[in-house]
Order: structure tokens, then C-alpha cells, then sequence
């Protein structure tokens, strides 16, 4: 198995095999207590304004999705692990747009399989990697609106590497270095409100489910579903 690291959009573009499309603060940490909470498919959509034509479409819809880490004026939720942690999705379709992660998603377009990528799923992706086998792995990770890499994302991809290749990480230490890095402590600051503290611990609840979300594509449309 070649176990290949890539960055940003640019990254996801090149993306090959297996591709798992990581995005930790927040969206893909979101899109997992969204399943959790019986969600039965999540729409990743790249545009806000395609966003809106399926809500149109579909009023029983629900949207979720930010712009520079606010909320996008019309959409029920942002894009925020505790604005989501108790609410109760049973059966319902959500579309999520996000700055970087469903931007990953759209764009890897030569990945024979799409995963999202997250620390609260993480032992989940491992195994199911491990399981398929593929000959080729990319792990992407988003960084900051596609265009600049983060710490938590690059940590993830790396994290997710090691486990497949047999080698322990010490997550105590990637909670440290993420605490007081920069993308880390805003959600510490109370002059940034749309980034919640319960965020960043919500998101860095290491493999606190046992599935994965992957991506399949039906008459054009790219869908997340739930795999245990």
C-alpha cells in the first residue's frame, strides 16, 4: 500500500486511490455527530448558491455551512460540532458547504473511493483502509479555505499514516501543540465567538465513533453515508 500525503485543494485535485479528505476544525468533525445523530445522508456541495437551489428543491433539506468560519446567513446550523451535538437528524438529509473541506471533496475527482477525515473517526478510517487494502492511499489535508496548510489537518493525515503502517502516536501530545497553536486557541477567544470551545474539544474526542463516512455519486449528486 503507497501511502501518499497531499495539501489543500490543489492537493485534492491530484488526489489517487482510496482518498480520504481531512478536515478537523470543523466540518468533517460536524458532518460525524450529524450521522451519530441519524442523519441519513449529508450533501457536501462547493457553492453556497448550489447550496440554496437544493434547499429550494427540497424544503425538508437542512443546511449547514460556513464562510470564514460564520455561519452563512439563511442556513439552520453553521459549522459547529456543539451546535449540533444534541440535535436530532433522524432521517433527514442535511447539505453541508464548507471553506475547505466539501471543497476537497468536489475537486478529487480521480479518487476511486472518498472518505472524510477526522480525529473522531480516526481508528474507524484506519481500519477501514486496512480492511480494503487499496494499492494506493491519498490522504488530503484541507488546511484553512483550501489555500493554506494547518496543524490539525496535517496532523490527522500523519496520524493516519502512522496507524496504517503499524506506529503509535501519542495523541496527548497533538492536543498540547493544538491548544496553543493558533488555529487551536481561537476558539478560546472570546472576541470570536462563532468559534465555540466545546469545538475544539468536540473535534479532538479521539475515534469516538466506530464508522466512517464515505462519499458515492448518484444522478450527479455526491452523497455521505454512514459505514460501520
Amino acid at each position: 500500500m503507497e501511502i501518499r500525503i497531499e495539501h489543500l485543494i490543489e492537493g485534492s485535485k491530484k488526489a489517487k486511490g482510496v482518498v480520504v479528505i481531512i478536515d478537523v476544525f470543523r466540518a468533517f468533525s460536524t458532518a460525524a455527530y450529524i450521522m451519530h445523530n441519524g442523519a441519513e445522508k449529508i450533501i457536501p456541495v462547493g457553492s453556497v448558491e448550489e447550496a440554496r437551489q437544493l434547499k429550494r428543491e427540497n424544503l425538508d433539506y437542512i443546511l449547514i455551512g460556513e464562510r470564514n468560519g460564520i455561519k452563512i446567513e439563511g442556513f439552520d446550523y453553521g459549522n459547529s460540532p456543539a451546535e449540533v451535538e444534541h440535535v436530532d437528524f433522524s432521517n433527514k438529509t442535511v447539505i453541508q458547504t464548507t471553506s475547505a473541506g466539501t471543497q476537497g471533496v468536489v475537486n478529487a475527482t480521480g479518487a476511486d473511493e472518498i472518505i472524510l477525515g477526522s480525529f473522531v473517526c480516526l481508528q474507524a478510517i484506519v481500519n477501514h483502509i486496512k480492511k480494503k487494502n487499496p494499492p494506493v492511499v491519498t490522504l488530503v489535508a484541507m488546511g484553512d479555505n483550501g489555500l493554506e496548510k494547518t496543524d490539525e489537518d496535517e496532523m490527522c493525515a500523519q496520524a493516519i499514516k502512522d496507524l496504517l503502517l503499524g506506529n503509535k502516536i501519542d495523541f496527548a501530545k497533538v492536543i498540547s501543540h493544538l491548544r496553543s497553536y493558533s488555529h487551536g486557541l481561537k476558539f478560546f477567544d472570546t472576541l470570536q465567538p462563532e468559534f465555540r470551545e466545546d469545538d475544539f474539544h468536540l473535534a479532538l474526542e479521539y475515534s469516538k465513533f466506530d464508522f466512517v463516512l464515505t462519499v458515492y455519486k448518484a444522478n450527479n449528486i455526491l452523497f455521505v453515508t454512514k459505514e460501520v
